[in-house]
């Protein structure tokens, strides 16, 4: 079984978990994940099957978007309620119209401290490890981008909100932040990602449909090629005779290039080498374009 499929993890597993329970059920060797999430978050964790986990580099999940619910009050060590309370403060000042004016400050692109505990790593040892030892490191602040921010409920202390963030961004911290903002502290209480790229909840399936007896057929109807997957990508269509070439190794001449797409190759592009709507290979531009077709693609993955 070759392609990708959307699971909406549940809470209290990692994504290194949910992996293993696909690899078991389906007995598949090659099984992979993109963008981990927090035990205690759920949602959308894309899987990648077979010859599918070659294309987790290339994949564009530029853009995530998360509905979480915060509150407010309390600060904890991890940004979330799995952490230990560090500091409560109290939250009467605190108003919709406040925290509508704290979040429009946050719009954009704006700098975040990657928390101490993530797997972010500095020295080579990933910062949780660090913060269960009691350390607490300098981290360089990263640039993200929050494409939207929106106010969906305040129910004091509990305001629930969703984002569309940029990939990289801490949802929690972006929380912690926002209270520091609004001088009462705050921490994440529940984490869901609705979107990541081109993967939304609303194609997601149970963990459990792996128990099913027609789990083959259902799931079949759920596989996101290679090749759609991929659909961000430009892509060249090889003749009969590059096909096999490629599936040799051997990098396409421009005799064994069929159909080029329409806007030119740039040098270094990443592209899709097809061959009767199937993804043979992954490639990388070399200077081609529509009259010059001399140069060849280099190959960064061939799948069989």
């Amino acid at each position: 079984m070759n392609g990708i499929l959307i699971f909406d993890k549940p809470a209290g597993i990692t994504s290194h978990d949910l992996v293993a329970n696909v690899r078991r059920a389906l007995n598949q060797k090659k099984v992979g994940h993109t963008g981990t999430l927090d035990p205690f978050a759920t949602g959308v964790l894309p899987v990648a099957l077979g010859e599918a986990t070659k294309i987790i580099p290339y994949l564009d999940e530029s853009i995530k978007e998360y509905r979480a619910v915060m509150q407010m009050g309390v600060s904890t060590d991890t940004q979330d309620y799995t952490g230990r309370i560090i500091e409560q403060k109290d939250t009467g000042h605190i108003t919709e119209d406040l925290i509508q004016e704290a979040i429009r400050s946050y719009i954009g692109t704006i700098s975040q401290v990657p928390p101490m505990f993530s797997a972010v790593k500095q020295g080579g040892v990933p910062l949780y490890k660090k913060a269960r030892l009691g350390e607490e490191v300098e981290r360089a602040p990263r640039q993200i981008v929050i494409h939207s921010f929106s106010l969906d409920d305040v129910q004091l202390p509990l305001v629930t909100f969703t984002v569309s963030c940029s990939r990289g961004t801490y949802v929690r911290t972006l929380a912690n932040d926002l209270g520091v903002t609004l001088g009462c502290g705050a921490h994440l209480v529940e984490l869901r990602r609705t979107r990541s790229g081109i993967f939304s909840i609303v194609n997601a399936i149970q963990l459990g449909t792996l128990r099913q007896k027609s789990v083959d057929d259902f799931l079949t109807g759920h596989l996101i090629s290679p090749l759609r997957a991929l659909s961000h990508l430009p892509s060249l269509t090889l003749t009969e005779e590059g096909a096999k070439n490629v599936g040799f190794g051997r990098a396409p001449s421009a005799g064994d290039i069929e159909t080029y797409p329409t806007d030119d190759i740039l040098s270094g592009q990443t592209v899709c080498l097809v061959r009767d709507d199937k993804l043979l290979a992954i490639g990388s531009g070399n200077d081609v374009t529509k009259t010059n077709q001399e140069k060849i693609i280099s190959l960064l993955r061939v799948f069989t």
